[in-house]
């Protein structure tokens, strides 16, 4: 048993590894293989960063792995101000020869190219294997309202379909999470079964379970109610649930999500009632009863549920195109956000670095191997779009530079963008340290919350954060 753990830890680091490696590979390997076809000169091919754990010198060249494993370089000195010195034959320190302002430029495209590149394959494979079906990815509706809430209050009721936020039109509960995260208030157009009709609410820190990001309080998406487990010794056992049962409808009333389910069966303690689950076989009805769990110390059937409650019976298969098409409006939505005053403050609460990285590759592997690949391209996305914002330090600051050269026939000011390299520099750094520390922090706090559960699962008969697309992470 222990043994087994230990293996199965050791293949989650090792995929988590892989897959980010290969995005800051094929990034800097853009990089690497545009400048080295254009005839310049590279020193260092660097995956990850500090201390090197493997290096080997090869045509000039330094491979090495960063024992720091959150992202890579590749030094050439003739994109730098200044261009860089070589030894000639003789010994003596001579300058690199000067590169045209098109030939960086191109070096500069080649890594987010590449990342362009790998997010495609990745999608493609996703369109190819199927991807289990979520339901806050494909529908906007409500699948909980608490009865204590302003939303209940205001007449927001479970089942009703949101069809803006704030007079944006949404299509899935991902837009309406995201519109909300970003603002103090939003208002609401949703159709309902009395016809449509206009809600306004207050959007609250920690309301989507993740500390400093806003949701609407006491308000849910839509979500699979999939059993992850039942517990030993439970109703849910003995009624005969499987792991994979996707729960449909409880006492004859069809679910929108897991809490009302919790809702449903908190209404009926020591009742046997019917509960059709959805299996590869078809729809079965089977009976549970509701009862007290006394270590719980509230009214449960006795399940877990897959905290990302995606159907893995129900595969969807959505175009290459439209993948790349929606992470990067995710991506966008926020860069407009970050510059928008009424916003901004929200979107910098929202954004996450290295560490939401790392934690939702590795939640995303415990669900399945596709949806890893499906963050990785994502991740992929991100990372191009990111490193294109004109910015020092970062890809888009060399395109501009050599635009402005490209234009005007003259360099820019070595000491100007050495300096304002250096400021962006710090600056970068510090945003990285400040939201891996919040990352971690958030972790933290999310642990203390579910008492140490697994990440994969949620509590028994308990409901989970909603679940979304995260916000651009720092590059």
């Amino acid at each position: 048993m222990i043994f087994s753990t230990i293996l199965n830890i050791a293949y989650f680091v090792m995929m988590v590894l892989l897959l980010f490696g290969i995005t800051i590979f094929i990034h800097e390997l853009g990089h690497f293989w545009v400048a080295r076809r254009l005839g310049m000169r590279a020193e260092v091919f660097s995956i990850g960063f500090g201390h090197a754990v493997w290096k080997k010198k090869i045509d000039g060249v330094l491979y090495k792995v960063g024992w720091i494993p959150c992202g890579g370089y590749v030094a050439l000195p003739q994109m730098e101000p200044g261009g860089g010195t070589m030894e000639d034959e003789e010994g003596k320190t001579v300058p690199l020869p000067k590169i045209a302002p098109w030939r960086k430029i191109l070096v500069a495209l080649a890594g987010a190219t590449g990342n362009i590149i790998l997010a495609f394959i990745l999608a493609f494979i996703i369109f190819w294997i199927g991807k289990p079906s979520s339901m806050q990815e494909n529908s906007s509706m409500v699948g909980f309202v608490s009865t204590n809430s302003p939303a209940h209050e205001a007449g927001l009721r479970i089942g009703d379909e949101v069809l803006s936020v704030n007079g944006k039109p949404v299509t899935s509960w991902e837009d309406v999470l995201v519109y909300g995260a970003l603002r103090d208030e939003v208002d609401l157009h949703v159709s309902t079964p009395e016809g449509e009709k206009d809600i306004h609410l207050l959007t609250e820190k920690g309301a989507l379970g993740i500390k400093g990001v806003r949701g609407i309080p006491g308000v849910d998406g839509p979500s699979y109610c999939v059993v992850a487990e039942p517990l030993k010794d439970s109703s849910a056992e003995a009624a005969g649930v499987l792991p994979g049962d996707m729960i449909v409808s409880f006492s004859g009333v069809e679910l929108y999500s897991i809490p009302h389910l919790v809702d449903l069966v908190n209404a009926h303690p020591n009742e046997t009632v019917p509960m059709v689950v959805e299996r590869v076989s078809g729809r079965e009805t089977l009976h549970v009863t509701p009862s007290m769990n006394k270590d719980e110390d509230k009214v449960m059937i006795g399940v877990r549920f897959d905290r990302f409650h995606v159907n893995k019976t129900k595969l969807v298969h959505p175009r290459p195109s439209a993948q790349i098409k929606k992470h990067a409006g995710l991506i966008f939505k926020t860069l407009r956000a970050l510059v928008t005053p009424s916003e901004a403050r929200n979107a910098v609460g929202a954004i996450g670095g290295p560490p939401m990285i790392f934690q939702y590759l590795w939640a995303m592997l415990k669900t399945s191997l596709v949806m890893a690949l499906w963050f990785t391209c994502l991740l992929n996305v991100n990372l191009a779009i990111i490193n294109l914002l004109p910015i020092p330090v970062l890809d888009g600051g060399h395109i501009v530079f050599s635009l402005f050269e490209m234009v005007t026939r003259r360099s820019v000011n070595e000491r100007f963008i050495g300096g304002l390299t250096a400021i962006f520099a710090v600056l970068l750094i510090g945003a990285m340290l400040f939201l891996s520390y919040r990352d971690i922090d958030r972790w933290v706090d999310m642990q203390r919350q579910s008492g140490g559960r697994d990440s994969k699962e949620a509590p028994a008969d308990g409901p989970v954060p909603s679940e979304s697309e995260p916000a651009p992470a720092s590059p």
